[in-house]
């Protein structure tokens, strides 16, 4: 399963940033749009990598091929990539929010301004990340330098050592704080699009029920891509942290626990791209310009 999860989440995710990067160069898409899906991208491959090809090789008791540099730099690599993942996630739908703001609002000034804080956002995206795992390194070795087996849990090819408890509670209250955070953000940004979605199909009902059925009225389309993404993630997310917390409490988890918390981990990051090609109607054509470029709410993704 891992083994599958990494070939279709590497290949969704190249996919997604070859069909933006062609899109921005061909004048199709917003470059702002295409930069934080390319960070995204970055972020979702490093995570099924990180986690997915260590798992697979000691799923074929390859256990003792990571030596104490490797172990710490494959966890770490693992954590920022997550939170950066979490991070572009919630700017990629906050900067979404702001473009689909009709000019007569109140936040009208930040659709403007907007795209020029996209690249130092992104940047901020993984400092941040940085910082907030810079203690993974510290905690996670390999499994030949554990000197106290009851205060290691064995992570199949390496080890995490178990630290001060307060020190652990500490930086977990920190880490679901940020998590939570986003996910807060990411809920706010798109129940606020399906509000102005909904608005504007009142607003042009009447031309809808001569021209176009409801259901397949470009906003019933684009608010349902909406809930299923953030409701996926939500879900994904959500069950990560509560898993990553369980094992800072109880240091002995069980192996399908374990490797159920593998395939979690990497959830979103794999079906994101496969979600963005069956529920979006941009993606969905190859190279193709979604809804028409005059539109006035031309797609979400796009824009």
């Amino acid at each position: 399963l891992i083994l599958c999860q990494i070939v279709v989440g590497v290949l969704g995710n190249f996919w997604l940033f070859y069909h933006f990067t062609s899109l921005c160069l061909r004048g199709y898409g917003a470059k702002s749009t295409g930069l934080i899906l390319r960070h995204l991208t970055l972020a979702n491959s490093l995570v099924i990598l990180s986690r997915g090809i260590p798992e697979t090789m000691a799923a074929f008791e390859l256990k003792s091929f990571l030596n104490d540099f490797g172990c710490k730099v494959v966890f770490f690599v693992h954590r920022v990539a997550r939170g950066v993942s979490i991070d572009s996630t919630c700017l990629l739908s906050i900067f979404q929010a702001i473009t689909i703001n009709p000019w007569n609002s109140r936040w009208a000034v930040l659709k403007g301004k907007a795209p020029e804080y996209i690249g130092p956002s992104n940047i901020l995206c993984w400092i941040l990340n940085i910082i907030l795992n810079i203690m993974v390194p510290v905690c996670v070795t390999d499994k030949w330098n554990n000197k106290n087996a009851s205060r290691t849990m064995d992570l199949g090819y390496c080890t995490s050592e178990l630290h001060d408890k307060d020190t652990v509670l500490l930086y977990m209250i920190v880490i679901s704080a940020h998590d939570v955070f986003c996910l807060g953000l990411i809920t706010w940004a798109s129940v606020f699009m399906v509000s102005i979605l909904y608005r504007h199909r009142q607003q042009v009902q009447h031309i809808h029920r001569t021209q176009v059925s409801p259901a397949s009225s470009p906003e019933i389309r684009a608010t349902q891509s909406i809930l299923f993404l953030v409701s996926t993630f939500v879900s994904f997310y959500t069950l990560s942290s509560i898993i990553h917390i369980y094992f800072s409490i109880v240091y002995k988890p069980s192996w399908w626990l374990m490797n159920t918390s593998a395939l979690i981990n990497s959830g979103f990051p794999t079906a994101y791209p496969l979600i963005l090609l069956s529920h979006n109607h941009c993606v969905s054509r190859f190279f193709s310009v979604c809804m028409g470029r005059n539109t006035q709410f031309p797609c979400l993704i796009r824009e």
